[in-house]
């Protein structure tokens, strides 16, 4: 297992003459959670593997906040870091809260739009050649919310950088804020699906894609998401919008909203708990810092 985070012996060479030689207990179940996090970056991005990554990072935070109690966590980072790496740390964790509150704006939005349109289809009974307006208007929106949440990643990203020679609790910090970022491109892998052109979609292939495992380039099999299944359905029924629709297709289509509004909803509970982590780790060091 690699080393954890707050020795000097750590990933980032943290140096700090504070920290006694034997670490908190609290120390080495961060380390353990940071590694089970970072072992699980190439995962697939279903919706329950997606879920895992945001209950594992919940549970890393509750033991940073922990671990930020401890007077000496406490004095290593009042007093070893500069005014720079202050500013740093500071403005990534700001950075965090924006990008998990676009990833919670988009799925609440996108369950809007789920709920809209399993709506639509109860009060028509069935799926019309109006009901494609609909589709389109719901693909429109995820492609806007995507694009949304992709520039606030590329943003963190270039903030999401740690220098040698630090602090150990900085450094420690700046290593959950790396995996954080790993979480959260997860999360955006889900939400963005896979991008799917209705001429080219039938409906076949629809209800083998909604049957089967999609086979990645490195030949491992990967469990389709909820948004992937909902995209294919409403591509198919776009590309064939005058065509009546059958009563099989049109339980489908229920089907697999039901399933996307049930994901995503466990998803923006998820994300809605990091949020508020994210905001007490923020607090509880910026009163660590005015001390």
């Amino acid at each position: 297992m690699a080393s954890s985070p707050l020795n000097q012996k750590s990933n980032f060479h943290a140096r700090s003459n504070s920290l006694p030689s034997r670490p908190h207990p609290l120390i080495h179940q961060i380390d353990e959670h940071l590694c089970r996090l970072k072992s699980n970056e190439t995962a697939s991005s279903s919706s329950s593997s997606t879920g895992e990554k945001l209950s594992g990072l919940r549970d890393l935070y509750e033991l940073v906040d922990s671990l930020l109690q401890l007077p000496l966590a406490q004095k290593s980072l009042a007093q070893q870091c500069n005014d720079k790496q202050i500013n740093e740390s500071l403005n990534g964790s700001l950075s965090l809260m924006d990008v998990c509150g676009a990833a919670k704006d988009a799925l609440l939005q996108a369950k809007e739009d789920t709920q809209e349109l399993q709506s639509i289809l109860r009060r028509r009974r069935g799926i019309d050649a109006g009901f494609t307006n609909e589709a389109k208007e719901y693909l429109a929106s995820r492609k806007k919310a995507k694009k949304l949440i992709n520039k606030s990643l590329r943003d963190l990203k270039s903030k999401c950088n740690l220098e040698n020679d630090v602090d150990a609790t900085f450094s420690m910090l700046k290593e959950v804020e790396g995996v954080t970022l790993t979480v959260f491109e997860s999360l955006l892998s889900y939400i963005s699906g896979t991008k799917m052109q209705p001429k080219s979609t039938n409906w076949f292939l629809v209800s083998k894609l909604m049957h089967s495992k999609r086979i990645t380039y490195e030949g491992e099999a990967t469990e389709t998401n909820e948004f992937d299944r909902v995209d294919a359905v409403l591509c198919t029924l776009i590309g064939h919008k005058t065509r009546k629709s059958s009563k099989t297709r049109t339980e489908k289509t229920q089907i697999e909203l039901q399933k996307l509004e049930s994901s995503i909803q466990n998803l923006e509970d998820g994300v809605k708990c990091v949020l508020r982590l994210l905001i007490k780790t923020r607090v509880s060091v910026l009163n660590i810092l005015s001390h």
